[in-house]
């Protein structure tokens, strides 16, 4: 039995914006307040730059946030005592984590001081680092319950992972549709990629595929959006490679807080991801009504429903993707009408309201 409001503590790795920081903040402040009380953990230090940030968006909703200020696995003693000493003062009856690291010292630390009911996000298929599966595998012993944000990834987390399927539960991502001006401005003739620029988001094949649609669309741009740790190696490629042709038609932009707005002008948005789980870049641009062309991985098909013909191919085709391209940039009512269908799935089935209503169902069951 509850007493309310119930005490919450929310942990991730840090709060600089991205699709699962952005996605626990969002919770955090739509969870009803009368049953509720939240506080957020970081295991890094506040962000640098209060622009690319969620703390202000937990600020204004008056949610505690509170550091760890952790570097590195060295810190890793101090940052699961600090966190043991937070959660003693906190006494909160739920503990949710989101992404490997905040998973596993969050688990320690939250069983360490006792608390009952533990949740682990997990929010992608780590198909890159063994060890965080196993890991995952001895702490899991503690958790109440695994939210995988799509059933591909619990999938993978099952067969792969090798984590109880009875302790598996499937929450996705949700967004706001927001309204549409009826004369929005006018789009330019663009394909974009917004995202972390890692080998995770297969830019660095995608890079090579540029001339095979590009050459064909001499009127049409290619604009990268997001820093990461490939930066400087598919800036290189661009520069070194054999780009003549349309160099002078890709731009890294680098990272925009105008996320929304770069969507709505562009015309095509591509992810060539090797893997995912629900990306929520495609959830934007589907509820602004965007065309998308993105590898076969974990979630699209889930996000897109019906609708996986002309937007999905297998990663590493280079053929297919180019075909994808080309086919939504030189038919604009099959991409107008791609756009809307992925609008409404987005109404449909993705709806911020329906998550938070069903994270609110699984911390307090009927």
């Amino acid at each position: 039995m509850f007493s309310f409001p119930i005490k919450l503590a929310f942990c991730i790795t840090e709060l600089d914006i991205g699709g699962a920081e952005r996605s626990i903040c969002e919770l955090a402040v739509r969870l009803d307040k009368a049953r509720f009380s939240v506080v957020v953990y970081s295991l890094q230090a506040p962000p640098h730059c209060e622009s690319k940030s969620c703390v202000p968006i937990l600020e204004a909703a008056e949610i505690p946030v509170r550091f760890l200020n952790m570097q590195g696995w060295r810190s890793f003693p101090a940052g699961f005592f600090r966190l043991r000493k937070l959660l003693k003062e906190q006494q909160p009856t739920i503990f949710l984590s989101y992404l490997f690291h905040a998973n596993f010292l969050g688990r320690l630390a939250a069983y360490s001081v006792g608390i009952k009911h533990i949740f682990s996000g997990i929010r992608v298929a780590e198909k890159k680092t063994a060890w965080h599966l196993l890991l995952d595998r001895w702490t899991n012993q503690w958790v109440e319950k695994n939210i995988c944000v799509s059933h591909s990834v619990a999938e993978f987390t099952e067969t792969v992972g090798r984590l109880a399927k009875e302790k598996i539960v499937v929450i996705p991502n949700g967004i706001d549709v927001i309204p549409i001006n009826k004369t929005p401005e006018k789009k330019s003739n663009r394909v974009i990629f917004i995202g972390r620029l890692t080998y995770q988001k297969g830019l660095d094949w995608f890079l090579e595929t540029t001339p095979d649609w590009l050459e064909q669309l001499p009127d049409w741009e290619y604009w990268i959006v997001g820093d990461g740790e490939d930066y400087n190696r598919l800036t290189n490629m661009l520069r070194n490679k054999y780009y003549d042709s349309v160099r002078n038609r890709i731009q890294f932009l680098g990272w925009r807080s105008d996320i929304l707005e770069l969507l709505v002008t562009s015309k095509i948005l591509v992810l060539p991801s090797r893997w995912e789980g629900m990306p929520n870049v495609v959830l934007q641009a589907m509820s602004v009504g965007l065309p998308v062309v993105a590898t076969e991985v974990e979630g699209i098909s889930e996000l897109l429903g019906e609708n996986t013909i002309h937007q999905t191919c297998r990663f590493g085709d280079h053929k297919t993707i180019a075909e994808r391209i080309l086919t939504l940039a030189t038919n604009s009512n099959l991409a107008e009408h791609l756009g809307n269908q992925n609008r409404e799935q987005v109404q449909k089935f993705f709806s911020m309201d329906t998550v938070v209503r069903r994270y609110e169902e699984l911390f307090i069951p009927k």
